[in-house]
């Protein structure tokens, strides 16, 4: 018999709210020898939606490999070492954005946490021009299982 804590698995609510309250996690993609390619992403959560939402840009390796398997895991750290939520899903990949204000930059402008987006509409048409010069695209994590754990311990 151990005297430690276990893990509590956590409700989907709690889970959601764990995808909310942070902006980084690491995205799992799937190489062809089927070992996980790991990428630091930032993100924005709809949990209405249940989607997750990542820029990055045409060529990266991670949308080489999600267009060939589109299966990904978004891992996410709580505020402690002891809690975690996983999101895992299918990824679709958009278009990518080819006119400054096209309807894939404006999504690709949603996923900029509300402190960074650009204020002016100069600022903003400048951004978005950047964007298309990037070849960026959305990369829409559709969540089908949420899971994750906390361990209730005083460290």
């Amino acid at each position: 018999m151990t005297l430690t804590p276990s893990p509590r698995p956590l409700p989907d609510d709690a889970l959601s709210a764990l995808l909310a309250g942070q902006r980084f996690g690491t995205l799992a993609t799937n190489k062809r020898s089927g070992h996980p390619h790991l990428t630091t992403m930032a993100y924005a959560w709809d949990p209405a939606a249940r989607v997750l939402r990542f820029s990055t840009t045409a060529d990266r390796v991670k949308v080489r490999q999600l267009r060939r398997d589109p299966r990904a895991s978004l891992h996410v750290r709580g505020d402690d070492v002891w809690s975690f939520a996983v999101a895992e899903g299918e990824a679709e990949i958009s278009e990518v954005t080819a006119v400054p204000g096209d309807a894939v930059g404006r999504e690709l402008l949603a996923v900029v946490p509300e402190s960074a987006r650009p204020r002016a509409e100069a600022e903003e048409a400048a951004f978005l021009g950047q964007l298309v010069a990037e070849r960026r695209v959305v990369l829409r994590l559709r969540v089908s299982r949420l899971y994750g754990t906390a361990l209730d311990v005083n460290a």
